[in-house]
């Protein structure tokens, strides 16, 4: 995104984007800087510090372009007052845990941060803002994106509360007051100081999922959007995706084969086990138990930014001879998916989806494809 800009914007630049380390891209007027993600580090809150510092005394004659994607929420780790790094770090790993949604997880982040939660858009005041998002999170709801730096939130601090509370996530006692109190509210729809900030979304999961259904049209395939915004715990989206497979295959009903079922959103894995997991390999490694080797149903799951779960791999292919192969090698898809180890069990096959960095992030990415047989 720095670079598209830097190439299309002739008058005056500078700035600083912080991305996940492996990601940056050179620039010549932008500076470019890593950070950890899912789960944050000192360089992220190093960074997310020097971001206010550059915004700080701007006037409304300046013009702050800020791009945000998904991932920039455990990008800007700036703790509110009474929250360390380790504070935050410690609640983001049992959030990723937890099974709760990116929208419930955002939340949290919002109410716990100095930076997050249109607290960037306050600071950038009175200087107008203008945000290009690319959207990763179902809804494409702006608060959600990274967090929202630089858009009102209507979510409160109690809200952030009822969530914690609902998953049992652990909550230090600084972070605890801070949503108790109401210190940790966001800057809300109305503020002042945002009345000068616009966002724009240039890239959503709904046109990754159109570009795709074109795609398999021009190969000759019947394409159905299932939908942009699915979620759900991964290995029930997986199963309840197989029975809407196996219906078309063996009835024609609602749709015929053969044909393409495509869908995004965000699933969520509720960690039970110790194995490598990621939520695009366990909604297909269930998939794939329910499925039972029907031998004309093919699926691909993959996360768009080339990262499922904390492995560097993007995803898994799932084939009608997935579990036999699997059997051969003395792998139990069962207990694989009960030790939430989709990534060993696909990995083992050969079938893991490997793209290396993506540079960009709209959500994950589904594919079934139905064959007549």
């Amino acid at each position: 995104m720095a670079r598209a800009l830097e190439t299309h914007w002739s008058g005056s630049l500078s700035g600083l984007v912080v991305t996940r380390h492996g990601y940056a891209v050179a620039c010549d007027r932008i500076e470019v800087v890593t950070a950890s993600h899912p789960v944050p580090d000192e360089a992220g809150l190093q960074a997310a510090q020097r971001l206010l510092e550059l915004v700080a005394g701007l006037g409304p004659e300046d013009l702050v372009i800020a791009l945000m994607s998904g991932g920039g929420s455990a990008l800007l780790p700036l703790p509110a007052a009474g929250v360390t790094l380790a504070d935050k770090q410690a609640i983001s790993r049992a959030l990723l845990r937890s099974g709760a949604t990116i929208s419930e997880m955002n939340c949290v982040r919002r109410h716990l941060s100095a930076i997050k939660g249109g607290r960037l858009g306050a600071a950038c005041y009175p200087a107008p803002v203008l945000s290009l998002l690319i959207s990763d999170v179902p809804g494409d709801a702006p608060a959600d994106i990274a967090s929202g730096p630089t858009v009102a939130d209507s979510s409160t601090c109690e809200d952030a509360l009822r969530i914690v509370e609902r998953y049992r996530i652990a909550v230090p006692p600084g972070a605890r007051l801070l949503l108790e109190s109401g210190a940790g509210e966001s800057i809300k729809p109305g503020d002042p100081r945002l009345a000068g900030a616009v966002y724009r979304l240039v890239a959503t999961p709904q046109m990754a999922l159109e570009a795709a259904a074109a795609a398999a049209r021009a190969a000759g395939l019947e394409a159905h959007i299932l939908g942009d915004a699915i979620e759900g715990e991964a290995r029930e989206v997986g199963r309840t995706m197989a029975g809407m497979a196996l219906q078309i295959a063996k009835r024609d009903q609602p749709l015929r084969a053969p044909c393409v079922l495509l869908s995004g959103g965000e699933t969520t894995v509720t960690v039970r086990g110790s194995g490598r997991g990621g939520r695009n390999v366990e909604f297909l490694l269930s998939m794939g138990l329910a499925l039972q080797g029907h031998p004309g149903i093919h699926a691909l799951a993959a996360d768009t930014d080339g990262v499922d779960g904390q492995e560097e791999i993007a995803g898994a292919v799932l084939k009608p001879d997935s579990l036999a192969r699997a059997r051969g090698l003395g792998l139990s898809a069962r207990e694989m998916l009960d030790d939430n180890d989709g990534h060993a069990f696909f990995e083992a096959l050969g079938d893991s989806v490997i793209t290396g960095p993506t540079l960009t992030n709209v959500n994950d990415f589904r594919a079934i494809l139905i064959d007549s047989v």
